[in-house]
């Protein structure tokens, strides 16, 4: 069993107004006890109100209820197909959010529908070609960046050059391409648009001043690439 089905398992017990031990679930789910302590670590990060009883166990604190939300098992389907996705990205922050999510999501379906659902996962394969070993953590970061009008400072090194730059940027957009994720940002260095790999982002730095939205339009960045593009290759058909 995967550590986040172990995860809803033990919430959904938690639901059932239980009073959990950690040697109940560590006989019940053949793990050690420090396995346990640290699944109950992962549901109060992923914000569930666990209450450690003295002498006696864990617990949801009193009045803490789930929305009365129900999902079809095609809408589950589609979550755990998601989650095999999102698992190959390269931005721990994103997966680490979208697993966080994906716990108090389940926390909802019916019974068959989660057993159901933890049978997909176990049949869903995501393969990709080798590709350069490079990782993020800053995802989850700057789309609060660019939700917030929030200026970003980062250092940036690009393809296959040493040098690392200092940039201050506006963020506007993501995409992804080939598993990698691409931010389009207006840089105050260069004085116009640049995409930026998130992976290649060395560090980084929120800061508190807004910028005023530029009402960046991803349509007229890719027209203007293109016919940048076509001015200097003015041969190619």
């Amino acid at each position: 069993m995967s550590q986040l089905s172990r995860l809803i398992n033990i919430l959904t017990l938690l639901k059932s107004r239980r009073v959990l031990t950690a040697t109940e679930l560590s006989k019940r789910y053949d793990v050690s006890i420090r396995t346990v302590y640290r699944d109950i670590q992962k549901l109060i990060a992923s914000g569930v109100p666990v209450v450690t009883l003295e002498g006696k166990g864990y617990t949801l604190m009193d009045g803490y209820t789930v929305a009365p939300v129900q999902f079809t098992e095609k809408q589950a389907n589609a979550l755990i197909t998601a989650h095999h996705l999102v698992n190959k990205s390269k931005d721990a922050s994103f997966v680490k959010d979208f697993e966080e999510a994906l716990i108090k999501i389940k926390s909802v379906f019916r019974s068959s529908v989660l057993e159901k659902s933890e049978i997909l996962h176990s049949k869903i394969h995501v393969f990709e070609p080798q590709q350069e070993n490079l990782a993020s953590n800053s995802l989850s970061e700057l789309q609060l960046a660019i939700t917030n009008l929030n200026y970003v400072e980062i250092n940036y090194r690009k393809a296959n050059d040493t040098h690392i730059s200092f940039r201050k940027i506006e963020p506007y957009v993501f995409f992804s391409t080939e598993n990698k994720w691409i931010l389009l940002a207006w840089c105050h260095l260069r004085n116009e648009y640049r995409a930026f790999r998130v992976d290649r982002i060395q560090h980084f730095k929120i800061l508190s001043e807004k910028f005023v939205d530029r009402k960046f339009n991803i349509q007229d960045y890719f027209a203007a690439q293109a016919y940048a593009y076509k001015k200097r290759n003015p041969t190619e058909t």
